[in-house]
């Protein structure tokens, strides 16, 4: 990832039109600012869960445990950021029955979307790992055990 990178920016040759660097001054934007900003985007899409299975099921752990959140944002989330450049890799679990080519492409639009509008950045590449598939009737089934008990 961050060879293509290197590359990227060699060919532009350092073009100064990016809106985080002004006359006025410059804008830093943390890693982990864009990171929950995909995390948040690629979980706008209806039919996947971000995190492979071990993440998930460890996550949802420690959220039952302290009643909180552990970052379920950033999960499976893992970001390169340049001065004017991010690059992002997703690991996510995909719904059994859905396109993963599909869900895919829609998390690919929704992330590359909300990172060049919210923080200003452009996105040289959203590369995503399917590492499992979930059945949304077998959560609906557990769930209603555990509030059961």
């Amino acid at each position: 990832m961050s060879e293509q990178r290197g590359q990227q920016r060699s060919r532009e040759g350092g073009q100064q039109n990016s809106p985080l660097k002004t006359e006025r001054g410059i804008t830093t934007i943390q890693d982990g600012v864009v990171a929950k900003i995909a995390g948040i985007a690629a979980q706008e899409v209806e039919g996947i869960r971000m995190g492979g299975g071990a993440s998930q099921a460890a996550g949802g752990l420690i959220e039952s445990i302290t009643g909180g959140s552990t970052g379920g944002q950033t999960r499976g989330v893992s970001v390169e950021v340049g001065e004017e450049e991010a690059a992002v890799d997703l690991t996510m679990t995909s719904e059994y029955g859905k396109s993963i080519p599909q869900l895919s492409e829609a998390v690919r639009r929704n992330v590359i979307n909300r990172i060049e509008n919210l923080v200003g950045l452009r996105v040289t590449e959203v590369n995503i790992t399917v590492s499992n598939i979930f059945f949304p009737q077998e959560e609906q089934d557990q769930q209603q055990l555990e509030e059961g008990q």
